[in-house]
């Protein structure tokens, strides 16, 4: 029986993973978290078989999550079940740890071949995903500015495109405001770029679709 755990912050997306894999009868969902906090305590307190995860949750969350995840369970096969099709993420959670990426929009079926792929020791990716990674790998390209961001840097891009103040991010992060300032110049920096306003052109210009661009 392959023991799953879901992580994701919406009850109803929880509920409809459940009633897709309801009909395997080789799974089961032995545990759910709605943080990343709780994603934590779950993996600490249970044995799982996989991880279903979402990169957008409260508190800690994407990669930050996935490489805390993987220095704990490290065995522990994750798969990111995430909104986001932007090859930018699926590169960077893959890069920190996860095992798979797939897209919330994919067919039901996808979620178990995917489940079964990863616990044969595969890696997954939704359709999606997979011809941007073919199509990133066969015809290369000059990075972008936003690929040249660390991990860090780049969640604080995310929260800066959203609108978020520089204390609301040090709050979010748990960093103080000084360090989330000069991650900001250093964004700014890295990518070309001289205010807010410019980071939220770009991230349309790019189709940076998750990011919920504002001021």
């Amino acid at each position: 029986m392959i023991r799953i755990l879901i992580a994701d912050d919406h009850t109803v997306v929880r509920q409809g993973i459940k009633e897709i894999l309801a009909d395997y009868a080789d799974m089961a969902v032995t545990g759910e978290a709605a943080t990343g906090i709780e994603v934590m305590q779950r993996i600490r307190e249970q044995m799982f078989d996989i991880l279903i995860l979402d990169m957008s949750m409260p508190g800690r969350c994407g990669i930050e999550l996935i490489k805390q995840i993987k220095t704990e369970k490290p065995t522990l096969p994750i798969l990111i079940f995430s909104m986001h099709e932007e090859l930018q993420y699926a590169v960077r959670s893959l890069k920190a740890g996860a095992s798979g990426y797939l897209i919330k929009n994919s067919e039901p079926n996808d979620l178990a071949a995917a489940i079964h792929k990863l616990m044969a020791g595969g890696h997954y990716f939704s359709p999606a995903v997979a011809e941007k990674l073919a199509e990133d790998a066969l015809a290369p390209k000059p990075g972008l500015p936003h690929e040249r961001l660390t991990d860090r840097e780049f969640q604080i891009f995310e929260s800066l495109v959203k609108g978020k103040t520089v204390t609301a991010i040090a709050g979010d992060l748990c960093l103080s405001v000084k360090t989330v300032s000069t991650h900001h110049h250093n964004i700014l920096e890295k990518m070309g770029i001289a205010n807010r306003a410019e980071l939220v052109r770009y991230a349309l210009e790019y189709k940076l679709e998750g990011l919920d661009v504002g001021f």
